[in-house]
């Protein structure tokens, strides 16, 4: 009997398999813009709608997981990650002040188990049914021999849009401006390399409770990346004026921050005026990690920083919290060198 594709590795028919699984939960994230059906060779969108706005720009972001993928094979977890992925590029599209269109997914595996990617593409779903995007298209790409069988890698694109003139970009930015914290659920999905040096990565570790936490570690880190796009839709509903948005992600405040602001300004955020999660101080501690470092890396609890108004500001948290998220005012604009101090 001669070579064929499935003796070298790659499974056609399990590719077919996991197309079949996942059908419905793609179907649950369709907006009436989207054409075609699932399968063909590329996604179609009707820009129908976009020719009534008066000014639209695209906007987009890719982004991935990155090794907090190692806590989901070791606890065989698969139900959220993609939740953490299409939370990485909607947020991004979010800050900038758009509201995410469609999202795309690429998922890379030493070998396809059909009903281990249907609970990837399943978390991936749930994501965009939270952020309002479709889920037009993805690709599943079996690698033997370049990855061990049980891992995989998965990445993400989202497409949005905004008015030009309602693009968050911080040039509105001004002394006495003041900034809102929006917490987090947790580490999201940055540090987790910094993480698995503090942590042992093993089943046992991962299960064990900690007195500071409310379950088990694995749990706790496993936490899905919360998704900013409905609270930023209802502060632009409320008429709320964000004037600058940081996502707090790989590089933590001192990276981050400074993104949103303007020539001429510096951010200033006071770290008690908000609670930081035990998991964080749990980190701290156990690593002998330096509290620089703490804010260098990790969001700290606050997944988003806000710039408004002070006059917004009481109005702009009510909404934060209508939304279903939390926040806080943590610190304000001053005058000086573009960057930030935390205090």
């Amino acid at each position: 009997m001669g070579l064929d594709y499935k003796s070298s590795g790659v499974d056609i028919e399990a590719g077919y398999r996991s197309v079949e699984l996942i059908k419905q939960s793609v179907k649950e994230t369709m907006r009436p813009e989207v054409l075609g059906a699932l399968g063909g060779f590329s996604g179609a969108f009707s820009l129908q709608k976009i020719k009534e706005m008066r000014s639209p720009v695209l906007l987009s972001g890719t982004d991935g997981v990155g090794t907090k993928l190692k806590l989901a094979f070791l606890m065989n977890r698969h139900d959220t990650i993609g939740i953490d992925c299409v939370a990485m590029c909607v947020n991004d599209v979010a800050c900038a002040g758009g509201e995410p269109l469609f999202f795309l997914d690429y998922i890379a595996c030493g070998k396809n188990e059909p009903e281990k990617i249907a609970r990837i593409v399943k978390g991936i779903a749930d994501g965009c049914a939270q952020c309002g995007a479709a889920l037009i298209g993805g690709e599943t790409a079996e690698h033997p021999g370049l990855m061990p069988e049980e891992e995989y890698d998965v990445a993400g694109f989202a497409v949005g849009i905004a008015e030009k003139e309602e693009i968050i970009d911080g040039h509105e930015i001004g002394e006495k401006d003041v900034l809102i914290g929006v917490f987090s659920s947790g580490l999201h999905s940055n540090g987790f390399s910094l993480v698995r040096n503090v942590f042992d990565m093993t089943k046992e570790s991962l299960a064990h409770y900690y007195e500071e936490l409310s379950a088990p570690l694995g749990e706790v880190l496993l936490t899905p990346t919360k998704i900013y796009v409905k609270m930023m839709k209802q502060l632009k509903e409320n008429g709320i004026r964000v004037k600058g948005c940081s996502h707090i992600t790989g590089g933590g405040f001192y990276e981050n921050v400074p993104r949103m602001l303007r020539d001429g300004v510096r951010a200033v955020i006071h770290k008690n005026s908000y609670p930081v999660p035990p998991i964080f101080s749990l980190l701290q501690k156990k690593g002998g990690i330096d509290e620089r470092m703490m804010y260098q890396t990790f969001n700290m609890g606050l997944g988003m920083v806000l710039a408004v108004d002070p006059k917004e500001a009481e109005r702009a948290l009510q909404v934060i919290r209508e939304s279903g998220e939390q926040g806080a005012l943590v610190g304000e604009i001053i005058k000086g060198e573009k960057g930030i101090d935390l205090c």
